[in-house]
């Protein structure tokens, strides 16, 4: 039981996709404008992060090694183009917000990451247990990044007015404020760790990696 509640935790502080492992950036800095695009595309993604580990971690033993990265591909991208379709009919909205950010999670770093280091390697649900915990992780991110720039940038919080609009502070709805806001919460995370005692000195490499005890390919990425 210990092992599957560390296994759903770890992606939330510990191996947190976007501020520990710093994966998922680019979609990261770019909808985080408004809560509300954060919240869509983190639950977007935790939706293909969780199908598709139970997949390749049902297919790990069918699949030939030689072509597991077209396999796992093939497999996320028909998830995120259920995802799409779904986005698309019941949310248009969010479908206009998130733009080609929402059919670019099939090249997110996150999804593939995990399909290649963890689901190919472990049993079903395990992998299910990861995909949700590193999707919640994401989702968490997105959602704190997003709230921020878009209470301290337009005065809303989800399109609802909690700021007098001469108090905003209009840098943080662009680029520049997308990394401020960043690295805040990254340098806040590195403040957390320290402070629990929980800090270590990150090596080069695939020794410096948080996942690199759940990974049977050390070395390979040298």
């Amino acid at each position: 039981m210990n092992k599957k509640l560390s296994i759903l935790t770890n992606g939330i502080l510990k191996e947190n996709p976007v501020l520990r492992l710093v994966l998922g950036t680019c979609p990261t800095l770019a909808v985080t404008t408004a809560a509300f695009n954060g919240l869509g595309m983190g639950l977007a993604a935790t939706f293909v992060l969780v199908c598709s580990n139970i997949a390749i971690s049902s297919l790990r033993k069918v699949i030939p090694d030689k072509v597991r990265l077209p396999a796992y591909i093939t497999v996320i991208a028909t998830f995120v183009t259920i995802v799409q379709m779904l986005v698309q009919a019941f949310a248009q909205d969010l479908y206009s917000a998130l733009g080609v950010y929402l059919p670019l999670i099939v090249v997110n770093c996150i999804i593939l990451g995990r399909a290649e280091m963890f689901a190919s390697k472990n049993n079903v649900l395990d992998s299910a247990l990861d995909g949700l915990g590193m999707g919640l992780g994401f989702t968490a991110t997105l959602l704190v990044m997003a709230s921020i720039r878009e209470i301290l940038g337009a005065g809303t919080f989800f399109g609802m007015r909690v700021l007098p609009e001469e108090n905003c502070i209009t840098m943080m709805g662009t680029p520049p404020g997308g990394f401020f806001t960043f690295g805040v919460l990254m340098a806040l995370v590195v403040f957390i760790e320290t402070k629990m005692g929980q800090r270590k000195k990150r090596a080069i490499g695939c020794e410096g990696c948080p996942s690199a005890a759940n990974c049977q390919s050390k070395g390979a990425c040298n």
